[in-house]
């Protein structure tokens, strides 16, 4: 008998601490979570912030927050979290116990390992009483959006060839002449190529005669970035490492173009993020904001061909039939084929620069580490 009233006390005692504990648990709970920064570069460490508060009289005996994240945000052990790995996403478990009137602040160091725009947009709370007897779920939206750029590179990792590029830009911005300005002629010389000829001048002096091009300041600087990893690649690319070293690359020529007070932009032939039916160009502007404009952009890549590099080559030739001032290209790629090769004469008949940046930092020979340039 002793025996049948201590299992019907303790049956209403459980009961009561269920609905005084487990029945209100999710009421008048208030859940945040930030981060401290929501724009870094790939290998950037920030903090992820969590703020839980209890405003009501009662205590929530145990509360637990789960949440997907991506598998590049990479947590320090000890961070306080239950973190179950997935090919692409892990699950975040975080426990809280929570007194009357209480608010919890916790910090979780991050490390974003990977280059990308990453929404996050809810956490399930869960509560319930002491024993578990009754609990209540109900997911948070938290609408949170992470740009992660790519990883900046050192000049001394760079492939030498950028340097070249780097002091040409540089030393351009005063010297280089306009094939679009013309003031005059002039008598012919020493170097100057048969398409700079004016030939009805020559006829009226009896002697050869050249286009006398005017000088421009600050010539267009390209950054085009080649995401086929070979010439036989198609649609998605099966070796990321290469492509992602290749953006790495083109957000420290931007960064360095635009830190130096030059106009920078940006294009390559793959697909992005919410993107159109046509491969992406930014064209060159000035200042911090463009800058983040071409890091966003590149964040955004993804990696799948839209078009070969030959045709989007081709298709910047006709576009240049009506441009007015000189350009020099950037092209990082893994390689170079006689298609491209061809483009690239074809710009540099047009008066334009093309310097060819190699992806892979140990390749040599002639066709990915030389400039050819007006």
């Amino acid at each position: 008998m002793a025996l049948l009233w201590l299992v019907i006390v303790g049956g209403i005692i459980i009961g009561l601490q269920g609905v005084w504990f487990g029945r209100p648990a999710l009421r008048r709970l208030k859940y945040t979570r930030e981060f401290s920064k929501l724009r870094c570069y790939a290998g950037d460490e920030l903090e992820m912030v969590e703020t839980i508060a209890n405003e009501k009289r009662v205590t929530v005996p145990w509360l637990r927050l789960e949440a997907m994240m991506p598998r590049s945000f990479v947590f320090r052990s000890g961070s306080g979290m239950d973190i179950s790995q997935g090919d692409i996403y892990q699950n975040h478990k975080s426990i809280f116990t929570l007194k009357p009137f209480t608010r919890i602040t916790r910090k979780h160091p991050i490390i974003c390992s990977k280059r990308g725009i990453y929404t996050l947009n809810t956490v399930t709370m869960t509560g319930g009483d002491l024993f578990g007897v009754w609990r209540s779920t109900q997911p948070i939206p938290v609408h949170l959006s992470m740009i992660v750029y790519p990883s900046l590179v050192a000049a001394e990792d760079l492939p030498a060839i950028y340097q070249v590029w780097q002091g040409e830009v540089e030393v351009s911005r005063w010297i280089v002449e306009d094939p679009f300005l013309i003031l005059g002629v002039r008598p012919y010389g020493a170097g100057y190529p048969m398409n700079r000829i004016h030939w009805k001048a020559s006829a009226r002096t009896g002697e050869l005669q050249v286009y006398k091009q005017g000088w421009t300041a600050d010539p267009q600087s390209w950054i085009i970035v080649n995401i086929q990893e070979s010439e036989d690649m198609w649609s998605v690319v099966t070796r990321p490492e290469p492509i992602e070293r290749a953006l790495s690359y083109a957000a420290t020529a931007a960064a360095d173009a635009i830190g130096r007070g030059l106009p920078a932009g940006f294009a390559h032939n793959g697909y992005r993020v919410n993107g159109g039916r046509d491969p992406l160009r930014i064209e060159p502007d000035y200042g911090s904001p463009h800058l983040e404009l071409l890091l966003e952009a590149m964040a955004e890549t993804e990696l799948k061909c839209m078009v070969p590099m030959e045709q989007f080559l081709n298709d910047e030739v006709k576009r240049n039939e009506e441009a007015h001032q000189a350009r020099s290209y950037l092209l990082i790629t893994s390689y170079v084929s006689t298609a491209m090769e061809h483009e690239i004469a074809r710009l540099h008949e047009q008066g334009h620069r093309v310097t060819i940046l190699p992806v892979e930092p140990n390749h040599s020979g002639t066709k990915s580490s030389k400039a050819v340039s007006a």
